[in-house]
């Protein structure tokens, strides 16, 4: 009998996604999903835990932590149990992330990288199967910074 391993768990996501062996695989889905944008070339995985930038702050944990050859930020969750407050723990993983590019001392260069958020969920958050988040213009729908990108991807939206 065939045995088959279920991506939606983190575990086997990771096994999947995250290991040098398949970097291949991650790599040919994020370029699925920015096809037209842009073409990731090379992926180096990272520390998948970030520390808080104080003492009493939340560390966060990532499925996924990778960064391209020109220096951006891919983290990769999946989310199997329904969190109403998912959209504010995104925030806070990819706000976290660009902090931390924060150099020490008075002559920052604010030479920000890119961070994208791809985030799977076995639960829906917007009733779509992609939601596509950027910091736009209210009045005119321009983009006004293009540092930060949120990815969710609803898998019950999948037929």
């Amino acid at each position: 009998m065939a045995r088959f391993i279920d991506p939606v768990y983190d575990t086997a996501f990771k096994l999947i996604f995250g290991q040098e062996n398949s970097k291949e695989l991650l790599l040919d889905f994020l370029n699925d999903l920015l096809e037209g944008e842009k073409k990731i070339k090379e992926l180096h995985f990272l520390d998948k835990e970030r520390m808080p930038l104080y003492r009493k702050g939340r560390r966060g944990i990532y499925d996924i932590a990778c960064q391209t050859e020109e220096g951006e930020y891919f983290l990769v969750e999946i989310q199997n149990a329904r969190q109403d407050t998912f959209k504010e723990r995104a925030l806070y993983y990819l706000s976290q992330t660009i902090a931390n590019q924060g150099e020490r001392g008075t002559g920052w260069k604010f030479d920000l990288k890119a961070v994208y958020g791809v985030f799977f969920l076995n639960f829906p958050l917007e009733g779509k199967l992609r939601t596509d988040g950027i910091i736009v213009d209210r009045d005119t729908s321009e983009q006004i910074i293009d540092k930060l990108r949120f990815i969710f991807i609803e898998l019950p939206s999948f037929h």
